[in-house]
């Protein structure tokens, strides 16, 4: 960022899961963006909301980028429902993250204690990678066993796949998931 800043450079931060890094490093999402000059962030992805992102930075850049949205054909009437959806994910969502982390860290462990190779991450968050060994299923076919059975997540290459946590998935969910995982490896 100083290379940046000494260049005369604007720094933007395209923070999809901004609130989920935040709460992994147990920092107000406000500390954790005050370095950056712009950023947008998703209210659909931990937050919950049904669809919608923001872009936030001074008032001559979102000007700016108010004039090019609409330059572009960018817009949406009648916005004041998804608005709403929108506010409750910033105001009421935001809170629970940790939930989300704390179920995620949970998965990780059944999948570890029955043999899969979970990734260490540094700091966790709502995300979960597994590879796979050279034996057994790859990720599309132990994905589409897995969707058979109503545990659904996706491959991100041949013997690698991802899982997320999220609102609305519980404790007894996670335990389900790993569950059913595990007998789809065994079952090959």
């Amino acid at each position: 960022m100083d290379v940046a800043r000494t260049s005369g450079l604007k720094i933007h931060l395209d923070g999809a899961r901004v609130f989920n890094a935040a709460a992994a490093w147990s920092v107000d999402v406000k500390k954790f963006t005050a370095t950056v000059d712009s950023v947008q962030f998703c209210l659909s992805k931990g937050l919950g909301a049904p669809v919608g992102s923001l872009l936030c930075g001074s008032s001559d850049f979102i000007a700016r980028a108010r004039h090019w949205r609409k330059r572009l054909g960018g817009g949406l009437r009648q916005a004041g429902v998804i608005a709403a959806a929108g506010l409750i994910a910033l105001k009421d969502m935001t809170g629970r993250l940790a939930e989300d982390h704390e179920n995620a860290d949970r998965l990780s462990a059944i999948l570890r204690s029955g043999g899969l190779t979970v990734e260490e991450v540094s700091r966790p968050t709502n995300m979960v990678y597994v590879r796979l060994g050279l034996s057994g299923p790859d990720a599309a076919e132990l994905s589409r066993r897995c969707a058979a059975r109503g545990v659904l997540f996706g491959a991100v290459s041949e013997r690698r796949f991802r899982l997320v946590t999220h609102f609305g998935v519980t404790s007894a969910d996670v335990d389900r998931a790993g569950k059913v995982i595990m007998e789809e490896m065994k079952a090959s």
